[in-house]
């Protein structure tokens, strides 16, 4: 005893000959010890395993109970100790599964002693030695199946020699006491483990769904967690059946190849239940096991049991339970309306924990339907926002998101008519798998007028608990429902609308203020009205779309009409392709050039970024949702026109010019040159017609001078312009938009 718990490896490799002489002692009490610390040793000492392959093999013989525990207990530990070598060594777990070491040869000669052995205790009669609740010597039985486990894992010969015995164990095993239990686990692991038949696997499954049925809580916890593991492991087996019979009849080649799944197929309902269970542990591992059961046969009831869930689980599990059911839905939707349906419920019950993932998820799959399922879609977000009290962040952004891009359709009414063989208005089969005999229900949804919509998009801003990502998409919103509505609404809902887009003029978000601005300019120039520019000193001078005369008489050019209703036009389809092809240019741009800068999150979300090579694309999903996007540098010939020089900027300008370059002068930021310092260097001026005098060094990477050293020769190019009171000489005068926000 003393050896085994405290020789260290040098004491262990010593006196490794002094343990080797009882292990043939005539005592059992001495070779039982002794087989214990001899794995005590060899634990320490792994290079001295093939030493005592020998001797372990001679004590199989042994007829004490007790030595035959230790012995098999020794050579467990000789075998976990000789794979373990392997792996240090480099060697790989899965792709070495003919690797046979000489320890691992010598034991597999001993599998039909150890089934011999195996089967004599399960036919042994009443031996009040070793008799634990009826049983005979549980605990040898559950050692030699933990060892056979071990021997026949990838093992095809020695798993069809014990297959018989695994058999005899599972069947005659009483389940009433504790000790038969934990044979019959330890029988269920060695079948999961070895090279078994389906029968042997369908044997396996069916007792552990006898575990899901027992009191004990731990009991059903262990047989959750074994289903869960047994299916996991075999995962990637099913994943590459699945890519050589792609096809139409996938899911229904799959169970019958794998009747071990269809087996677990059948305790579905027992499964479901556990997600009532009190224990949380037991609802968690049941939850788990449920994603694992998902298939496309089955994928409408199970999903609906995880949105049952989803209502009473705790709030720290709904995301993880959002993505997973995002997943699931995913891959196994029978159909685009089930799908959003299914997402818009989603959102319903878990929108305030749900990711941004799931969010952008939804808006991609309406955007990419037909115009029937969005107009659905819309009809019955609109309903659910109506119906929330704020809280569900998520049904939010994309009940608003939507209502701003499909809004129109929602002035008609949409009535939706499920097929005949559909068991209800959703297509969702009943939990037990009995469809109902009740006529499909058909959804109707009424039409609704403009001022309506207006007033329960504008409802949600209202509120004191608005997320500011809410109101900068509802902001979005209502520039967009003032295009769609531009003829079916009466002159008080447009002119509604307009007030709330330029509502956020004041708002103490940047976000919001640029925002809120720039829409209204947009409005502006589908109504045809000129936004004007004023100097410093209040007077008019012209138009911000560089058309109009002095004062901005001259109406809007229909080009930049065009352009501002196309600003404003719906999101085109979504290409996941050409989005992944973009965001790999943008990534490769900026580590080719370092000089990317890119605008992420939410607050970026509804910016326009300007079209850059191809095909003009003023909108692209992933600048809406916060995906990132590029802003391009201003063109050179910008700001002569952003500092109200008309004149020369029409002779500079080319003859034709395209929508998208009006939009980009339109928003882009004004650049206001700060007053030349003398003997300073302007990096934003122009070259000189006479050779200037020789300025001093720049150092860029200086500190920012202080204000009392404004009037030296050092100007740092990265830092904001200089205000009037810091600079020696006032600045020009630099004319700003009419539209601009208020001073605080």
């Amino acid at each position: 005893c003393a050896i085994g718990n405290l020789a260290t490896a040098d004491m262990s490799r010593d006196l490794a000959p002094e343990v080797d002489k009882h292990l043939g002692s005539a005592k059992p009490y001495l070779r039982k010890k002794a087989c214990l610390a001899m794995a005590r040793c060899l634990t320490k000492c792994p290079d001295m395993v093939e030493d005592f392959v020998d001797r372990v093999v001679s004590l199989l013989n042994d007829r004490s109970h007790g030595v035959l525990v230790t012995v098999v207990q020794l050579m467990t530990r000789v075998l976990v100790m000789d794979r373990e070598c392997h792996l240090d060594e480099g060697g790989d777990d899965d792709g070495d599964r003919d690797y046979e070491s000489p320890c691992r040869t010598a034991f597999l000669k001993l599998v039909p002693s150890l089934v011999k052995l195996l089967r004599n205790l399960l036919s042994m009669g009443y031996s009040p030695d070793h008799d634990v609740g009826g049983i005979s010597d549980p605990f040898l039985q559950v050692q030699l199946l933990t060892l056979l486990r071990l021997l026949g894992a990838h093992n095809a010969k020695a798993s069809e020699e014990m297959n018989d015995v695994l058999a005899q164990v599972a069947t005659n095993t009483e389940t009433s006491k504790n000790a038969g239990n934990a044979i019959l686990y330890e029988c269920v692991q060695t079948i999961m483990a070895v090279e078994s038949d389906d029968g042997l696997r369908v044997l396996a499954v069916n007792i552990l769904g006898r575990f899901l049925l027992n009191r004990d809580n731990n009991i059903r916890y262990v047989a959750l967690n074994t289903l869960a593991k047994c299916i996991a492991d075999r995962q990637p087996e099913r994943d590459e059946h699945d890519e050589q019979h792609r096809g139409p009849d996938a899911a229904s080649s799959d169970n019958s190849d794998n009747s071990a799944a269809s087996a677990l197929q059948r305790h579905r309902t027992t499964v479901v239940d556990c997600l009532k269970d009190p224990d949380i542990s037991i609802r968690q591992r049941a939850l788990e096991l449920i994603y694992h059961l998902v298939n496309r046969e089955n994928v409408e009831t199970l999903t609906a049991e995880l949105l049952n869930y989803l209502v009473l689980c705790p709030r720290e599990h709904r995301a993880d339970i959002c993505t997973r059911v995002l997943q699931v839905v995913d891959k196994f939707s029978p159909s685009d309306l089930w799908r959003v349906d299914t997402l818009i419920t989603l959102l319903t019950i878990a929108g305030r924990e749900s990711a941004a993932n799931v969010q952008s998820s939804t808006a991609v799959y309406i955007s990419r339907s037909s115009e029937d399922l969005r107009a659905y879609s819309t009809h019955k977000l609109l309903k659910a926002i109506r119906d929330d009290d704020g809280s569900q962040r998520g049904l939010l952004n994309v009940g608003i998101w939507c209502i701003g891009e499909y809004g129109d359709l929602l002035l008609t009414p949409y009535t939706y008519h499920p097929p005949s063989n559909a068991p209800n208005s959703t297509g969702l089969p009943d939990v037990d798998g009995i469809d109902s005999d009740e006529a499909p229900v058909s959804v109707s949804f009424s039409a609704l007028d403009p001022a309506t919509v207006v007033d329960i998009v504008e409802g949600v801003t209202n509120r004191h608990t608005c997320p500011l990502e809410v109101k900068q998409r509802a902001l979005t919103c209502f520039a967009k429902l003032r295009e769609r509505f531009a003829d079916v609404a009466d002159a008080d809902t447009l002119d509604k609308l307009h007030k709330l887009v330029r509502k956020s003029e004041g708002s103490q978000s940047l976000e919001l203020q640029l925002r809120s601005c720039e829409y209204g300019a947009l409005i502006n120039a589908i109504t045809g009205v000129s936004v004007k520019l004023t100097t410093a000193g209040g007077g008019e001078e012209e138009d911000i779309f560089g058309g109009g005369g002095l004062g901005g008489t001259t109406p809007v050019s229909d080009s930049v009409r065009s352009a501002a209703k196309e600003a404003l036009a719906r999101m085109p389809v979504v290409d996941i392709k050409l989005m992944q092809r973009k965001r790999d240019e943008r990534s490769g741009d900026m580590s080719e050039d370092g000089m990317g800068v890119v605008f992420g999150g939410d607050d970026a979300g509804d910016s326009v970024p300007a079209a850059s090579g191809g095909e003009p694309s003023l909108l692209d999903l992933d600048d809406i949702f916060g995906g990132g996007a590029t802003l391009a540098p201003a063109p050179a010939a910008a700001p002569p026109a952003q500092n109200g020089n008309a004149n020369a900027a029409k002779k500079s300008e080319p003859a034709a010019q395209s929508d998208v370059d009006l939009l980009s002068d339109i928003f882009s930021a004004p650049v206001a040159s700060p007053a030349p310092i003398p003997g300073g260097f302007d990096v934003f001026a122009t070259l000189p017609s006479q050779p200037a005098a020789p300025a001093p060094a720049v150092n860029m990477f200086a500190p920012q001078p202080a204000a009392s050293a404004m009037g030296s020769s050092i100007v740092d190019p990265f830092s904001s312009s200089p205000t009037p009171a810091m600079q020696p000489q006032p600045p020009p005068a630099v004319p700003s938009p009419a539209i601009s926000s208020p001073a605080p």
